[in-house]
């Protein structure tokens, strides 16, 4: 007979607003799962971009969610909550969580759990969830894409950019994409982009331009805002659409509209975390048909950086922070 769970069981919290010095390990009441939920035996845990903001004071969690850092998880059910189908306990699942991620338990709703793609480790399960729900929402519901159009990657070799050119490719679209070094851009082109620009020696406006005959691109994804948003709307083509899912250099720009109008582009964005978990629950089954197969097959896969022990969490926020990686930051327990 399998042994009781623990009382309390070992979590990162984040003691005060601050720098990645302020994570610190703790020891917390093991959660329960609740109706429509499973709790899962944390195997390792994806680091976010919202998790840095969460610690700086500028992204606090939904309501009801735990304080906790942590926005994907991967692991075995060990407890399944009352009104719960189609896993048992003993899966090994990955999922997307409103917080508590870093932690050695953690509930999630079951709808946004799916199953450990087939051959694929814990550690790289748990890069999944966070950005491959982002990109597969903002780039097909969002922004409608389609085979044989043209799809700029701002941030290619950032975790979200690495599962964006793949899925964009793997879908039948022409990507570029920008990134800060020759390396970087490098693993961009490894990973399925055409063409990867170094946006600090080379124009992406005017590459883009170039790489479409002076059409424009179809669809721009962007995480950096500032003055890319304008730079973005000179590249996109006739009926273009502009996605923006985060803003590295701040959300607050001034820009000529005009372009909006003379090329009937669409400007459209969206966060993940403040989506119903029936919203989540919905992104969670397209990726199931349409992406996991790819994952199973090899065909896509997520891109580790490097792995972290769980208390070792101001390491890997540091290394965030400098932006010298490549792909996702994973921590291990």
């Amino acid at each position: 007979m399998k042994n009781a769970l623990p009382e309390t069981m070992r979590a990162i919290a984040i003691t005060q607003p601050g720098g990645p010095e302020v994570l610190q390990p703790v020891m917390l009441p093991t959660p329960a799962a609740g109706v429509g939920e499973v709790l899962i035996e944390v195997a390792a845990a994806g680091v976010n971009r919202p998790d840095v903001m969460q610690r700086q004071g500028f992204y606090p969690p939904p309501p009801g969610a735990p304080d906790t850092p942590g926005l994907e998880l991967a692991g075995a059910i060990v407890q399944i909550g009352s009104g719960v189908t189609g896993w048992s306990v003993g899966d090994k699942v990955c999922a997307l969580v409103a917080g508590g991620g870093y932690a050695q338990y953690c509930v999630a709703p079951a709808v946004q759990c799916l199953p450990v793609p087939d051959g694929m480790g814990m550690v790289a399960a748990a890069a999944l969830p966070e950005t491959f729900f982002t990109v597969w929402t903002n780039l097909f519901d969002g922004a409608k894409m389609q085979a044989g159009e043209t799809v700029l990657v701002h941030g290619g070799s950032s975790g979200i950019g690495t599962a964006a050119i793949q899925i964009a490719r793997a879908f039948g679209a022409r990507v570029f994409a920008t990134a800060g070094s020759s390396e970087k851009c490098a693993a961009c082109v490894n990973l399925g982009a055409e063409r990867a620009i170094n946006y600090r020696t080379e124009d992406f406006v005017e590459i883009a331009m170039e790489m479409t005959a002076g059409a424009g691109v179809n669809i721009v994804l962007d995480m950096v805002g500032g003055d890319y948003v304008a730079r973005n709307l000179n590249c996109l083509a006739q009926g273009g659409r502009h996605v923006s899912i985060a803003f590295l250099q701040g959300s607050k720009v001034t820009i000529n509209l005009l372009p909006v109008l003379q090329k009937r582009l669409v400007m459209t964005g969206s966060g993940l975390r403040p989506r119903s978990v029936a919203e989540k629950g919905v992104i969670a089954s397209a990726l199931r048909e349409h992406v996991w197969p790819l994952l199973s097959a090899g065909k896509i896969r997520s891109v580790i950086d490097s792995t972290y022990r769980l208390e070792d969490a101001t390491a890997a926020h540091a290394r965030m922070e400098s932006s010298a990686h490549i792909g996702k930051l994973v921590l291990t327990l």
